[in-house]
């Protein structure tokens, strides 16, 4: 229905921005979430990946700022800097429009460029933890006209020892503000924190046991050690493929893929962690604008970065966990699209991968088990 954002709320004028970026009919997520963020409801989000998330968070956002009161009135705390970045694309392609300002914060970009865009005037801030923490340290940085405040990938935050941080930059809004509060896991200290940060709080789960979308099919491609390099590039030669994201466990193996895959396989790069902050996003930008088909990675593209046009993830490496398979997987088969999670799986590898596939959501519709057979011709892209 063409008016679905509006009866969730949405003014006119942003309800027409969003059909302008191609934003019609909500997702599950938005659709269970806006009309609570617009009340000032603090809230608690549950969703799988690729569920339309940060713009459940973004649009309502943008339509609660005063936009005759050039200070910060969102804050957005993430825990990478790929996520900040888009979620800074996101509220922008909708705030922008509509004369709403936002940056974005964090380490590995000079901080005084930063501090001198924050004084010029900023509505919705995205920022990580640590570099914020270290502006409100160092300089002098009001917080007193958040509205609205947002800790996203909560459980992420956590593992990366970001909850300090956090704390501190809480206890510095000592005004009353809504709280909205995303996590994709809700463990124990989770809840706790919950509690903690959280007031009456509307709590809107939409991951049950099914964790993965439908039109997701996954393979398992049972091969030696020694065959997997082959193996990978036999599938990438043959395989009608858009643009695939290739996961290995450690930085090092990460580089030492992608050196050998180039030699066969054009357009391939790497990405992980240890990459300065500018060669990632030059990386990411690349491959969103197709110029790169394959990238191979380790699991910082596994969560929060999204990216179109995926129609394969490959595990190269089978994942510790079957959370991280869920996680991996979701990069594809998103907003309707079909798409295919393979894993090559070792004789050492397939105890964890059976694990991984009873809690996973595979089944006899959408899994099927091959063996590969080297092929004695060197496939070549």
């Amino acid at each position: 229905m063409n008016d679905s954002f509006k009866k969730l709320g949405i003014n006119d004028e942003i309800d027409s921005i969003l059909k302008s970026i191609g934003y019609v009919t909500p997702t599950p997520i938005q659709e269970k979430t806006i009309p609570f963020i617009l009340e000032g409801k603090d809230l608690i989000g549950q969703a799988e990946t690729g569920s339309g998330k940060t713009a459940a968070c973004a649009v309502p956002l943008v339509q609660l700022v005063d936009r005759k009161v050039n200070d910060i009135q969102a804050l957005i705390l993430t825990p990478t800097r790929e996520l900040a970045i888009q979620y800074l694309n996101e509220v922008s392609s909708i705030g922008k429009p509509y004369g709403v300002k936002a940056f974005v914060v964090y380490g590995g970009f000079d901080i005084d460029i930063q501090m001198a865009k924050l004084r010029d005037g900023v509505h919705i801030l995205v920022a990580t933890p640590g570099r914020l923490t270290d502006i409100m340290y160092n300089r002098q940085f009001p917080l007193d006209s958040v509205k609205t405040f947002v800790i996203d990938e909560a459980d992420e935050m956590m593992k990366m020892g970001f909850i300090e941080d956090i704390d501190f930059i809480r206890k510095c809004m000592i005004h009353r503000h809504q709280t909205l509060f995303f996590s994709a896991t809700m463990p124990p200290p989770i809840k706790k924190l919950a509690r903690k940060y959280l007031k009456e709080a509307e709590h809107v789960k939409l991951t049950g046991r099914r964790a993965q979308p439908e039109n997701l099919n996954h393979c398992m491609v049972s091969v030696s050690s020694r065959d997997k390099e082959k193996a990978l590039r036999e599938f990438l030669a043959q395989e009608d493929i858009s643009q695939a994201i290739i996961f290995c466990n450690t930085r090092r193996r990460a580089e030492q893929l992608a050196k050998k895959i180039k030699e066969f396989v054009g357009g391939t790069d790497f990405l992980h962690g240890g990459l300065k902050q500018h060669q990632r996003e030059k990386i990411l930008r690349s491959f969103r604008n197709r110029k790169i088909k394959f990238i191979i990675t380790t699991d910082v593209m596994a969560r929060g970065i999204d990216v179109q046009n995926v129609s394969h993830i490959i595990n190269y490496e089978v994942s510790q966990n079957a959370e991280i398979y869920i996680h991996r997987s979701g990069r594809t088969a998103r907003m309707g699209e079909e798409g295919v999670s393979v894993s090559f799986v070792s004789s050492g590898e397939k105890e964890k991968f059976e694990e991984i596939k009873k809690v996973s959501d595979m089944n006899k519709d959408n899994f099927k088990k091959i063996k590969y057979r080297p092929s004695r011709k060197k496939p070549r892209l």
